[in-house]
């Protein structure tokens, strides 16, 4: 805004306000002209200012393009010049390729139609048609490719059968493990009983006697053979056993990165853990030349005597005694018991937290003598002290009881009871129950006594649908999947049978009422049975509660 002075009068004067506006855009150049004298530039008013508007009429108006329509004439020119030539005087056309064109029947609307549902009709009939021979080669090759999948499941399920026969057949033949031996003691029971049977059957009076005393020494010169094959499994086993241990103490440090991958560290634990496995497999090894053997007793030497005390005096004293007698030219065979002695006090020495620190955590006898106090339990059987870890406690125990080595003893000895198939069931029913995440704790408190007494008693060892009686294709799953596997909550099926059953919805709906009655009977069996350990009293009290909240429900 600025003022200035407007003369009104001969001696007055009249302020006015003008307005001015600055607009944020150049304004386009219209015209004017520079003064030549001064330089000074004047511009145009319609450069300056806005241009008036137009009253608005209330009338709407159409301008002269949008009345009329714009005509053109364009010639165009077909691209074949043809034209139609008749007969006159003077031209004579031939008519030989004429055609004759006559009119046809005339027929109706409805007639036309009805042409045309015929010929629809023959269109779906061909497609039809076209369409049953596709479901036809469909249906035939999902058969045949059913009929191919059941013969390869059928074929699979052969050989993993012939295939546990061999690796059972190779446990008996080579026994190795504990199972190993159940099986093969198991076996001789079964063999006892027929034998028996067949003497009690044929035979009487003194030459039966004569055959059960013959029986009894041909018993007993096995259970020899199976005790001798038991010394040489023990010793390979423990064999292994030191392997595995010492493989232990070299193992370096792993953690598993962001990105996943692997680290592996060594640390001076490992590293003297890997030293001295090492030494351990070179003095154990046989038929190596005098040089290279002597080479290794003196490696042994100097990484024992860093540490003075009785046992490395001794160990240093024996390899001098061995390299003095390989000096004198003295046979192999009678250096084996030399050689023993020293892997023997070796070991001993590897087991020193002292001296491999790598140890210390894997010692199953701590080195403080106050901490057996507490952890160890008298064997009745045995007149042994033993760590909790060697006490087998059934469910319903309320005591301590014996060691597992009295038990597997009592076993051999008596009863010669399998549990091999009986465990692996445990074995897979409890990866079962824990991928169900929902806090199961009943299937980690039944042993395997009590499972052996739900499968045989309970189950009579068979499927309850399809009555299939071998251990090795059964498995234990929830009767209802909701709750949590318990005795009374449970079914024996193979494992095809308890995929389909893990699958359904509704129990009630899927299965006959005969089924469901049969099945609700042995739970009642299994109730009767579990009720009586004190344990299971808790949880059996507990489902019946949810039950009877579900049936007011």
């Amino acid at each position: 805004y600025f003022g200035t002075s407007i003369l009104t009068g001969s001696d007055s004067f009249h302020e006015v306000v003008v307005k001015i506006e600055r607009p944020t855009y150049n304004k386009p150049f219209l015209g004017g002209f520079r003064n030549v004298s001064t330089g000074m530039e004047f511009h145009n008013a319609g450069s300056q200012t806005k241009p008036k508007k137009r009253p608005d009429k209330g009338i709407q108006l159409f301008s002269k393009e949008t009345q009329t329509a714009v005509e053109k004439n364009v010639q165009q020119q077909t691209r074949n010049t043809t034209s139609t030539q008749m007969t006159k005087i003077g031209l004579y056309v031939s008519n030989m390729t004429d055609k004759l064109i006559t009119p046809g029947k005339y027929f109706t609307a409805e007639e036309y139609h009805k042409r045309r549902l015929d010929a629809v009709i023959v269109i779906q009939k061909y497609f039809r048609r076209w369409h049953a021979i596709n479901l036809v080669q469909n249906l035939k090759e999902q058969k045949r490719l059913r009929l191919a999948c059941e013969a390869e499941e059928e074929l699979r399920k052969k050989r993993e059968k012939e295939e546990k026969l061999r690796r059972e057949y190779e446990k008996k033949l080579n026994p190795k493990t504990k199972e190993d031996f159940e099986l093969l003691f198991h076996d001789l029971e079964l063999w006892m009983q027929e034998e028996t049977e067949r003497i009690n059957r044929t035979l009487t009076g003194a030459g039966r006697k004569a055959a059960l005393c013959a029986l009894l020494q041909e018993e007993t010169q096995l259970i020899a053979c199976i005790g001798m094959h038991k010394l040489e499994a023990n010793v390979e086993n423990q064999q292994k056993t030191i392997l595995h241990l010492m493989g232990k103490c070299a193992q370096p440090r792993r953690w598993k990165a962001f990105d996943g991958k692997i680290t592996e560290m060594d640390t001076q634990n490992s590293l003297r853990g890997k030293e001295l496995l090492e030494i351990y497999h070179s003095i154990r090894t046989k038929d190596i030349p005098k040089d290279e053997r002597t080479s290794v007793l003196l490696t042994l030497k100097r990484t024992v005597k860093k540490h003075e005390c009785k046992l490395t005096q001794e160990i240093v004293a024996l390899i001098d005694r061995e390299v003095d007698l390989m000096s004198r030219e003295v046979k192999e065979c009678n250096l084996e018991g030399l050689r023993k002695r020293i892997c023997t006090l070796f070991l001993q020495y590897i087991k020193i937290p002292e001296f491999n620190p790598g140890v210390a955590g894997l010692l199953k006898v701590p080195q403080d003598p106050l901490k057996l106090y507490k952890n160890v339990y008298f064997c009745h059987s045995c007149e042994n002290y033993l760590a909790p870890a060697e006490f087998p406690i059934p469910a319903n125990s309320r005591t301590i009881g014996r060691c597992r080595s009295c038990y597997q003893l009592e076993n051999e000895a008596r009863q010669r009871e399998s549990y091999f198939k009986y465990r692996l069931i445990l074995e897979n029913l409890r990866k079962s129950e824990v991928d169900y995440q929902d806090d199961s704790k009943i299937v980690f408190l039944v042993q395997l006594p009590d499972m052996q007494y739900l499968i045989e008693k309970i189950w009579n060892c068979q499927s309850a649908l399809s009555a299939c009686s071998d251990l090795y294709d059964l498995v234990m799953v929830r009767w209802d999947k909701q709750h949590e596997w318990s005795p009374w909550n449970t079914i024996l099926l193979t494992k095809e049978e308890a995929d389909a059953h893990l699958k359904l919805c509704n129990i009630q709906k899927t299965y006959e009422a005969q089924f469901i009655y049969r099945i609700e009977q042995k739970h009642i069996r299994a109730k009767n049975y579990f009720s009586q350990i004190p344990v299971m009293s808790s949880f059996l009290h507990r489902s019946n509660n949810q039950a009877n909240a579900n049936s007011y429900k």
